[in-house]
């Protein structure tokens, strides 16, 4: 029997990091040391509050059973009441706000919901690589948009062609920026609500990163005018609250766009396991608590790293959210070439740029998301190596 791929997966980028993967193998099958600095997954453990309440709720038959995929009631009230705290917008639990299982997984289908063959999609350049993923598998067309240095890694909406724009369904925006760390200004959403009323465009704004900052707290889409005209916003627990693994995340907007959502998910997903949603609840009304003390982990770790970086005269853009360092390659090395070099030579994987988009390369990723001890480590094995 001859087995044969969708054209589908062929559209989709191969994936850049194979070699490095091969490489960090051999090395580890070596007996030398790999400190991982490429994946944003936080070390520490998952607060005990919330382990708690898991435990608690697993003990109960009624959770055991299949749950509905909007989400418990009880966990969206605690989501409105939350975001009306945080961001002071109103959202009904009932109709504005579904939960999923990982804001990926939201991501990644909403675009079965608008998306028909070959409708366009406008994508940022580097971006998260779901987006890409996600049109990909509902036939649409990426148009990707520049995240330059320059425009503070923000997309020129000017700049879009107008046969693009009338031919766009939805438009991925990331803010805090992955990988960037770019905070979005208020006037830049100003522009995105009134450029996607105009082209009839519906806004998808990823806010994995929202709770991870060091200073001025990032915004939500929906603190501008307009915007729930548009849009949807996903969230998440996973770097919040330290729940990667738990898989557990949620979207608020549009009550259409939210209906859309579910109507997918309804077909694809049996919803999130009850002890997990209140897992979440006991999450969130831990939030102050949980949030300064990830953030000022974070905060102290990006101050580490940006010193070291400043003795090396390495660059980099001053990251104030996400627990991430946009770095940029040095002597002339690409960006999938440092990355090799640092983990060949000293065990070190860091994420090249190229592997987010075209416009990720010049640049490597760090992550946050070890000990300082670990990082004070990591810098001495770099000034071993000869560039």
């Amino acid at each position: 029997m001859e087995i044969k791929f969708s054209t589908k997966i062929d559209k989709l980028p191969p994936y850049l990091f194979a070699e490095i993967d091969k490489l960090r193998t051999k090395i580890r099958a070596e007996g030398r040391e790999i400190i991982s600095l490429g994946i944003g997954d936080p070390d520490r453990p998952t607060p005990s509050v919330i382990i708690d309440a898991l435990k608690k709720a697993s003990e109960l038959g009624e959770n055991h059973h299949y749950p509905s995929y909007e989400g418990l009631f009880e966990l969206r009230e605690e989501i409105g009441k939350w975001f009306n705290k945080r961001y002071n917008i109103n959202f009904n639990p009932e109709t504005e706000i579904l939960t999923v299982i990982g804001s990926k997984e939201g991501i990644g289908h909403l675009p079965f919901a608008f998306v028909e063959r070959d409708d366009i999609v406008l994508i940022p350049d580097p971006a998260y690589p779901v987006y890409r993923a996600g049109t990909t598998f509902a036939e649409g067309i990426p148009y990707f948009m520049p995240l330059l240095e320059e425009n503070n890694f923000l997309p020129d909406l000017d700049k879009v062609p107008i046969d693009i724009r009338n031919k766009a369904k939805l438009m991925f925006i990331n803010y805090p920026n992955n990988p960037t760390t770019a905070k979005a200004t208020k006037e830049f959403f100003e522009k995105v609500v009134d450029f996607a009323d105009k082209y009839n465009i519906i806004v998808v704004h990823d806010a994995a990163y929202n709770e991870i900052y060091f200073n001025e707290p990032p915004l939500s889409f929906f603190q501008v005018r307009g915007a729930k005209e548009v849009g949807i916003e996903f969230h998440s627990f996973s770097k919040t609250y330290n729940m990667t693994g738990w898989r557990i995340g949620f979207a608020v907007g549009n009550e259409k766009i939210i209906k859309g959502l579910g109507n997918i998910k309804s077909n694809l997903d049996s919803g999130i396991f009850h002890p997990i949603q209140y897992a979440a609840i006991a999450a969130i009304r831990s939030y102050d608590e949980i949030r300064a003390k990830n953030c000022e982990l974070y905060k102290r770790r990006c101050e580490l790293v940006l010193k070291h970086l400043d003795d090396l005269g390495w660059k980099y853009f001053k990251p104030d959210a996400t627990f991430y360092v946009w770095v940029k390659c040095i002597n002339g090395y690409d960006s999938k070439r440092m990355a090799q070099k640092l983990l060949q030579e000293e065990g070190i994987v860091v994420t090249p740029g190229v592997g987010f988009g075209n416009y990720g390369e010049g640049y490597i990723r760090v992550a946050l998301t070890v000990d300082e001890k670990v990082l004070e480590k990591v810098f001495m094995k770099i000034e071993n190596i000869k560039w």
